[in-house]
């Protein structure tokens, strides 16, 4: 499998606090790969770090093959782009939707903004109609479909995904999440979630890591969750604690 991202000993350091401890992974193109474990245990800091974010301590990260510098260029964000946890505070309030779709255009320079934000907008579900709205006139779920649309629009290879369902309503979560799982298999994207939820992670990805205190605890299928052929005694407690989850 061709790598198109690789996180080597990289470790973050906050006022003397170590948020990641040399932490390594290696995501194959076209997958889907999870991070899981409580909260304070690194994974949006880890998510945040390769996309420049935060200051890398030391160690490498490397897109495609190519080694990343301290800072993230144009060409990265192309390559890259982020959903964020909160769809409230991701969107500028005094934007609308449609003047939020054509700024990453304009950064990147794309000529063909109209064709490009109709069919972000259809490839979310929501259509013209929503593309003057302001984001107080939408859902906590439409939202965040702009949110996936900002982020599509400029066709990235890899989206990293902070917990991007957290803050929806249950009924509102699977929509989005099979939304994203569409937009995967249609683009062949490259996919590193976040998530609390045990269950998301079983459904959304192939492979995960398991992080506590900025370290990795263990790797392992996804599948493994579901017959819990884990290997780490962290790892069985955050299994029990999320007691009544079912593999779909």
């Amino acid at each position: 499998m061709t790598s198109m991202l690789r996180v080597d000993q990289v470790k973050v350091v906050f006022d003397h606090f170590r948020a990641l401890r040399g932490v390594s992974l290696d995501v194959a193109q076209g997958e889907s790969f999870g991070l899981v474990g409580e909260s304070g245990s690194g994974k949006s800091t880890l998510l945040r770090a390769i996309a420049g974010l935060v200051p890398v301590a030391s160690g490498k990260i490397a897109v495609g093959g190519q080694v990343l510098g301290r800072k993230r260029d144009k060409e990265f964000y192309r390559k890259v782009q982020m959903v964020f946890q909160d769809p409230y505070g991701s969107l500028h309030p005094r934007q609308t939707v449609d003047r939020l779709l054509q700024e990453p255009l304009a950064i990147h320079g794309f000529p063909d903004g109209e064709q490009r934000i109709r069919r972000a907008l259809d490839e979310v579900g929501l259509g013209s109609g929503f593309r003057f709205r302001y984001s107080h006139q939408l859902s906590g779920g439409q939202r965040q479909r702009v949110a996936i649309a900002r982020a599509l629009i400029v066709e990235p290879s890899i989206l990293l995904l902070d917990e991007p369902t957290s803050a929806l309503d249950a009924s509102v979560q699977a929509e989005v999440l099979n939304l994203l799982e569409q937009v995967r298999r249609d683009r062949k994207l490259t996919f590193l979630m976040v998530s609390h939820d045990l269950a998301v992670i079983a459904h959304m990805c192939e492979r995960l890591m398991v992080m506590q205190n900025g370290e990795a605890v263990e790797s392992l299928a996804a599948s493994a969750l579901g017959t819990r052929d884990v290997s780490q005694d962290y790892t069985r407690r955050l299994l029990k604690a999320s007691e009544g989850f079912v593999r779909t």
